[in-house]
């Protein structure tokens, strides 16, 4: 195993010992599902005591990484994030950044829409069947005259999560999922009265359409006309905040 056993001098012992151990899982010399060494064990490699060293694993579980088993095969092991997990993160995190002015709308649409039209591309090449008819259920009900605002949205983004699901490559979903849990809400309470659900529909039954045929470059096409009208959308509402009590809108405030 390849865990520097260095003595820790300075202040803070456990969450230096933490980073260390946190380093050798990075570092890939300890595993997934691999069992670290015993409390007595670290407690002797790093020369301090064991509450410090129970203090430094549950630093490591704080953030994540290890998870604890009992029993005669018990201990201590490295964990795999699950996707659930990894999502959670990143939608937290972006939370965060939008709360404190650190991200804003210019970020996002700017990421979202390299994102977003390379997403395209690949699902109208790798798109199966289930994602086609997932698409048609949710033209469905973005087409029906009784479809609530609210629902329109739920649907609008479980639509655009499909293209990202039939592109099929995890790290993108991992990235694109939880931003959209954190933004969307927002976006959506910025700029309804500016959105045209006709115009919607109707961009995305082109975009079914691009799909069933493998036609990615029309997919793209597509998309990005949508992502422009989102900008010019957000603009409008922008716009319009500016001329109304701030008080009453600072929820979008950060995004601009």
């Amino acid at each position: 195993m390849g865990i520097k056993y260095e003595s820790i001098e300075t202040k803070s012992l456990a969450r230096q010992i933490a980073d260390n151990l946190q380093a050798a899982i990075f570092n890939g010399d300890v595993r997934a599902d691999e069992r670290l060494p015993s409390e007595h064990e670290l407690a002797e490699k790093f020369e301090v005591s064991r509450p410090t060293i129970r203090e430094a694993l549950k630093i490591l579980a704080a953030r994540n990484l290890t998870r604890s088993q009992r029993g005669p095969s018990g201990g201590t092991f490295v964990k795999i994030p699950t996707q659930e997990e990894i999502k959670d993160i990143i939608s937290i995190t972006t939370t965060m950044l939008i709360n404190s002015g650190e991200l804003n709308f210019q970020s996002f649409h700017e990421a979202r829409y390299e994102f977003e039209t390379f997403c395209c591309r690949l699902a109208a090449e790798r798109r199966k069947p289930i994602h086609l008819e997932e698409m048609k259920a949710e033209l469905k009900i973005q087409k029906d005259p009784n479809t609530n605002y609210v629902e329109f949205c739920h649907s609008d983004v479980r639509f655009h999560r499909i293209i990202v699901d039939a592109a099929d490559n995890l790290l993108i979903k991992m990235i694109i999922d939880p931003v959209f849990d954190a933004l969307q809400p927002i976006f959506n309470m910025a700029i309804y009265r500016y959105r045209d659900h006709g115009r919607i529909f109707t961009q995305h039954k082109q975009i079914f359409d691009a799909f069933e045929n493998h036609e990615g470059d029309k997919a793209v096409e597509l998309i990005t006309e949508q992502l422009d009208d989102l900008k010019e959308q957000m603009h409008k509402a922008h716009e319009w905040r500016k001329s109304q009590d701030k008080n009453l809108y600072n929820l979008t405030d950060n995004l601009f």
